[in-house]
């Protein structure tokens, strides 16, 4: 090992040396600052406004443990968290900022190394995000999913049947006390969504990138193996800060190759795919949407859960967890992709038997074939646009139908269950105005609820297309992140009531039947003006720079990486 980098703040007798030291002799001992003790960060999402994080607290106080015990000097650092379920318009709005906060913290700061609290959804790529920006030893902690809450004695899957519950009281076939009655058994522990929502996929890709201790993905949020292995990564930080061993030499086109492997086995969320592209973006690894397909698309589906299949995740972890999903896998993963640990991710998939094959299907007997995420392409999505088959109907993956198309969101509930609206379950519904730019921040309303009138025909599927995204914990046949975003001048927000659209998912195109001259026609006509405006603040930083779905989302500016060397003094 060589010199510590916090030894920049802390060696020497001048007077900067004594500020430094002086100001943190708080508690601890004169050797920690010797240049013998690694100094880390345990980077803290916890908050009571992120109700999925809220437990993490505890889980630092075992990481702390190990860093101590490893012989380091831990140093709690909360960062920006981002509650899903609370803030407004969208926790995607300030994924980018949340990243870029981290950053500039993980970077200023006297710090070796870092461990990465996260557990609901932009926590996790944040984090990463961050940490690949500044290179500095780094290993994630996914908090962990809820346990299974049950209602009338069914299960409730987090986000999952809250769709479905939604729907039937809005058809007249469950009362609205009903569904208010059930809010109480949704959460029925610490932890996020306990269905393969983007939480939990996040975790998963964590794993799969080799950024956690390979097993732990998929710890029940209560289970005191997650303590133990808490405890367990900050020895482990202690290790890799010695061996600098940092996420530059884990994250390489090999591990993606493997998080997109892990992504179509688990079914995943599809907001994995603007993750993983924006955290390449931050590395310099050449990864785009061609590559979730090329990689993804003859990969089966092998984890029967909600929203895909049956499910939660608690019976994952009990049916053998993540790693004997990718032990099904291992021929498709490559084998030089590194852990944390240093050693390659297939090392660890020895011995790992399915304890509940209705849970994890042997690969032999899928939930689905080629279950990988869909990227589609056309003169409706020139850039790409993508579908999750394996929560769609399969009816429907095939499909020719006129367009109703609402301008925004607030058109969308204005008119949605009006009954002179012209739609029928062969319509294609078709939402503007919410991508990166338009909404701001690309929000999870591409799940479109359906129209009363269908839904009380006994509908429940539609197809839906649109510039935004959805929640990993929702299904349907839905076309997302369709790039360009209408705001940027994509074709999707020439689209109008009654054009023709055909969605083939087999032979991955999405085509608007309207000629290239009426095409032009319309976009020559008078602008859109319901798009985000902003004046001011980190909104108008946001659609200033923001990119396009099909690379990541990133701000423009944020793409590659600053290292983590700070040259000048503070005083």
């Amino acid at each position: 090992m060589g010199p510590l980098r916090s030894q920049e703040w802390y060696s020497g007798q001048d007077r900067d040396g004594y500020i430094h030291r002086a100001w943190m002799r708080r508690g601890l001992p004169l050797d920690a600052f010797d240049g013998e003790k690694p100094h880390i960060a345990i980077a803290n999402t916890a908050s009571d406004l992120t109700p999925c994080n809220l437990h993490l607290n505890e889980v630092a106080s075992s990481v702390r443990d190990g860093i101590l015990e490893a012989g380091g000097v831990p140093l709690n650092l909360p960062v920006v968290s981002l509650g899903e379920t609370l803030v407004r318009p969208t926790a995607m709005l300030w994924r980018n900022m949340a990243a870029m906060a981290m950053e500039e913290m993980f970077r200023a700061n006297p710090i070796d190394g870092v461990v990465l609290l996260g557990g609901c959804d932009k926590t996790i790529p944040s984090l990463l995000m961050a940490a690949a920006s500044v290179d500095l030893p780094a290993v994630v902690v996914p908090g962990g999913p809820a346990l299974t809450g049950t209602f009338k004695g069914r299960p409730l899957g987090c986000g999952t049947d809250v769709w479905r519950l939604s729907e039937d009281v809005r058809a007249g076939v469950m009362s609205a006390q009903e569904f208010t009655d059930s809010e109480s058994a949704m959460l029925r522990s610490k932890g996020h969504c306990n269905t393969m929502g983007t939480a939990s996929t996040m975790a998963v890709v964590a794993e799969s990138l080799g950024m956690t201790i390979p097993g732990l993905a998929g710890t029940p949020a209560p289970d005191a193996r997650l303590l133990a292995t808490s405890h367990a990564t900050g020895k482990l930080i202690i290790e890799m800060v010695r061996e600098d061993r940092r996420p530059s030499t884990i994250l390489t086109k090999s591990s993606f190759h493997n998080a997109i492997v892990a992504l179509a086995g688990v079914g995943g969320s599809t907001n994995a795919v603007v993750h993983l592209l924006a955290l390449a973006g931050r590395l310099g690894v050449e990864l785009s949407l061609a590559d979730f397909d090329e990689i993804g698309q003859h990969i089966p589906l092998l984890a029967n859960l909600q929203p895909s299949g049956t499910h939660l995740m608690d019976d994952l972890f009990r049916a053998g967890g993540v790693l004997a999903v990718l032990a099904q896998l291992k021929d498709e993963l490559r084998p030089d992709a590194i852990t944390v640990t240093g050693k390659p991710l297939v090392d660890y998939l020895g011995d790992r038997p399915i304890y509940d094959d209705d849970v994890i299907k042997p690969v032999t007997e899928p939930v689905l074939e080629d279950a990988g995420i869909a990227v589609l392409r056309g003169n409706l999505a020139p850039n790409g646009a993508i579908i999750k088959p394996s929560a769609a109907s399969p009816e429907l993956l095939t499909h020719r139908g006129p367009a109703v198309v609402f301008t925004s969101i607030e058109d969308l509930h204005a008119r949605l269950d009006d009954e002179d609206l012209d739609i029928t379950p062969d319509s294609i519904m078709v939402l503007q105005g919410c991508g990166p730019r338009g909404y701001p921040g690309m929000p999870e309303v591409g799940n479109m609820p359906l129209p009363q009138k269908v839904l009380r025909q006994g509908v429940r599927d539609m197809v839906r297309i649109s510039d935004a995204r959805m929640s990993g914990t929702a299904y349907g046949t839905v076309v997302l992140h369709v790039a360009p975003e209408a705001a940027a001048g994509g074709p999707l927000g020439l689209v109008r009531d009654g054009d023709l659209i055909t969605l083939d998912v087999p032979n991955r195109t999405l085509v608007l039947e309207v000629s290239d001259e009426e095409l032009a026609a319309r976009a020559a006509g008078p602008a859109d003006s319901s798009t985000a405006a902003p004046t001011r603040g980190w909104e108008k930083l946001y659609v200033d720079h923001v990119m396009q779905a099909d690379t990541g989302a990133d701000l423009d500016f944020l793409v590659g990486s600053s290292g983590a060397k700070v040259g000048r003094e503070s005083h």
